[in-house]
């Protein structure tokens, strides 16, 4: 059950942070206030059904994040740094788009300048991201299947002759 979920959840997060990368309409600080609320009721649900151990959360910090950057000011060299220190999740390329895309709702947000996307590109020259914007919502997580040890013993069991493994051997 919480493989399953944790694969999900990656989907949830994978789509919805595809659709921020590919929609201006949506790069707004009140579509962060709306991730951050939806997000934060998707973590209160697993702690609810005790899933939180299932990794579903962690799958969901790319979009937790994007949502904080829509939210954080987009101003000064010291928001910059804030930026690059929080985006870890997300690569250079996914920042930027973002920054790019961001369109202000009201008259008290200010679009982000290109002066300050430089600065980020600038920090973040020397990380090692992927060349990638999009997320592959088809990932597969590895299904684990737990080990049980068995409380028969070897010495007990009996194969039956209608079986033809008389070539087996009890040692």
């Amino acid at each position: 059950i919480q493989q399953v979920f944790k694969q999900l959840f990656y989907m949830i997060n994978a789509m919805a942070l595809n659709n921020l990368l590919l929609r201006k309409d949506v790069c707004s600080w009140s579509t962060g206030m709306q991730l951050r609320f939806n997000i934060s009721q998707l973590e209160e649900w697993l702690r609810g059904k005790n899933l939180q151990q299932s990794g579903a959360a962690q799958t969901l910090e790319p979009l937790i994040q994007a949502a904080q950057l829509l939210q954080l000011k987009k101003k000064t060299s010291e928001d910059a740094e804030a930026i690059c220190s929080l985006c870890t999740s997300l690569t250079t390329q996914q920042i930027v788009k973002i920054l790019n895309l961001y369109t202000p709702v009201n008259e008290f947000e200010e679009r982000v300048t290109v002066a300050f996307i430089r600065n980020i590109q600038k920090q973040l020259q020397e990380r090692n991201d992927p060349p990638q914007l999009l997320l592959d919502f088809k990932h597969m997580f590895p299904v684990l299947f737990p080990f049980n040890p068995s409380a028969i013993t070897m010495d007990s069991i009996h194969l039956p002759a209608s079986l033809n493994l008389d070539f087996l051997n009890k040692v």
